[in-house]
């Protein structure tokens, strides 16, 4: 086993305003070594209360600045985040479980990418002019910044989330920030706010209140001096966020259980590793992960040998063994809710290929291998609900009517795969498929910087889009002036 580099204990402050913060400390205990790392301060409301002040005062500045001074800001931003990404990763990898050198490394680097895209796209994303039906008149349509954003963030990802959706485009647009991250990830976060501290970001223009989510973030999420709200999460919660924030702005990415379709004219090896890639990558953690698998059943028993291979390939240990292709599950709840989808699954007929149990010789029993499970019902948890765990469920259908009725067993709305060689195939079901996004001939977790993603209407998966333009637009109020001339 290799050793664990494990930090100095760390003492998770808060940022709010100018002052850093200590609070009543929170233990925070390492899922991949069982061992305490440090502790998180537990913010109360009055400390929501002290960070909207601060980023009410900051707004103003920040409204002030020109689209270039801000797009300099996020530039000084993204250069910080690089000077310390080795840093940042290290303790990611320690604090959420994610390898290291795979998977911790390239977050950080994709946030500071986030700052970099933010800081050219707000250059590009503009108002409108059009005619008015009187002579010697014209509209014109401009962004203005909201003003205060509250933003709730989850652990899966808890740095590429936080500025990919919400800082970066944040800042660009202007807004003021109020930032209550997951509390067993709050550690990392209160060390990307040195970053921003580093790059001399107005006092107030962003700041980081920590603590338990039925604290913090519902004081946040009604906050009546708060101007918009946005949210990464599960789905209960986001509908809570939603009622507290009744009447502002808001936007909400939720859960996903997006179908991977794969067709019997598909490239069943290349299907096969974009599949497996989705799964397990943060070891199934992800929203838009491949949830689920529905194969055409001429072709079920080519793909599942497939599956199986590549599952049992993968290597699962501690986060900072170079060998690691993936770590331990983030907490015992996830655990819990992986194990009860799988006996669900069985307890209908299905049959678990490889994986499936809590792996044994490891400093936690959050280590969950990589798990493949055939035969799974329509009517199974695995099909229905988001499983948010390192496993493959493979359905079979026999034609497109039977397809539909697979797919329409879940609620969820957000990503979706489809395999096929056959153009007309792919964008009907493109057209079919109830998701904010789908991907042909790529895994479902895949998504880039400038790609709009988000929910489907009527879905469990949220509302609004994100994308570094998009969210700029989104965290833009849209002001419309008529102009009189002649």
């Amino acid at each position: 086993m290799h050793a664990n580099p494990a930090p100095s204990f760390i003492s998770g402050r808060m940022r709010i305003g100018h002052a850093w913060i200590a609070a009543d400390p929170h233990p925070t205990i390492s899922p991949a070594t069982g061992q305490l790392i440090g502790s998180a301060s537990l913010g109360t409301a009055g400390h929501i209360d002290d960070a909207v002040v601060a980023a009410r005062c900051a707004a103003q500045r920040l409204a002030r600045l020109s689209v270039w001074d801000r797009a300099a800001l996020c530039r000084r931003v993204g250069q910080a985040i690089a000077a310390r990404a080795d840093e940042l990763a290290m303790l990611l990898a320690n604090e959420q479980g994610k390898p290291f050198e795979s998977e911790a490394k390239d977050e950080l680097a994709f946030a500071v990418e986030a700052f970099e895209v933010a800081a050219e796209a707000v250059k590009h994303v503009n108002g409108t002019s059009f005619p008015l039906r009187e002579a010697g008149r014209l509209g014109i349509t401009a962004l203005r910044p909201r003003g205060v954003y509250g933003v709730i963030t989850p652990w899966n990802y808890p740095i590429a989330i936080s500025c990919a959706y919400y800082l970066a485009p944040g800042l660009a647009a202007g807004n003021a920030l109020v930032w209550v991250p997951a509390l067993t990830t709050s550690l990392v976060a209160s060390l990307l706010m040195e970053c921003l501290e580093a790059a001399d970001l107005p006092d107030g223009a962003v700041n980081l209140v920590t603590g338990h989510g039925a604290v913090v973030g519902d004081a946040l999420a009604g906050h009546r001096d708060v101007d918009a709200v946005g949210f990464t999460g599960s789905t209960a919660t986001g509908r809570s966020v939603a009622m507290r924030a009744a009447g502002k702005p808001v936007s909400l990415e939720l859960g996903g259980n997006g179908p991977t379709i794969v067709f019997a004219d598909a490239d069943l090896d290349l299907a096969a590793a974009r599949i497996c890639e989705g799964a397990f990558t943060n070891a199934g953690q992800t929203c838009t992960a491949t949830e689920r698998v529905l194969v055409e059943r001429s072709v079920h028993d080519e793909l599942r040998e497939r599956l199986v291979a590549r599952a049992s390939a993968v290597v699962l240990g501690d986060p900072f063994d170079p060998a690691t292709m993936m770590g331990p599950l983030h907490n015992q709840d996830t655990v819990d809710k992986v194990l009860a989808h799988l006996d669900d699954a069985c307890a209908a007929g299905a049959t678990i290929d490889c994986g499936g149990a809590v792996a044994t010789g490891f400093a936690t029993p959050l280590y969950f291998p990589a798990t493949v499970v055939s035969g799974v019902g329509v009517g199974t948890l695995l099909n229905r609900e988001e499983t948010f765990g390192p496993v493959v469920p493979l359905l079979s259908f026999a034609d497109e009517e039977e397809l539909q009725a697979i797919t329409r067993a879940s609620r969820y709305g957000l990503f979706a795969s489809v395999f096929t060689r056959s153009v007309n195939t792919a964008m009907r079901q493109a057209g079919r498929l109830r998701a904010g996004v789908v991907h042909i001939n790529e895994m479902s977790a895949y998504w880039d910087l400038t790609v709009p993603g988000g929910g489907a209407s009527g879905s469990d998966s949220g509302t609004g889009r994100i994308g570094i333009a998009q969210s700029i637009r989104a965290m833009s109020d849209e002001v419309t002036v008529t102009l009189g001339f002649g």
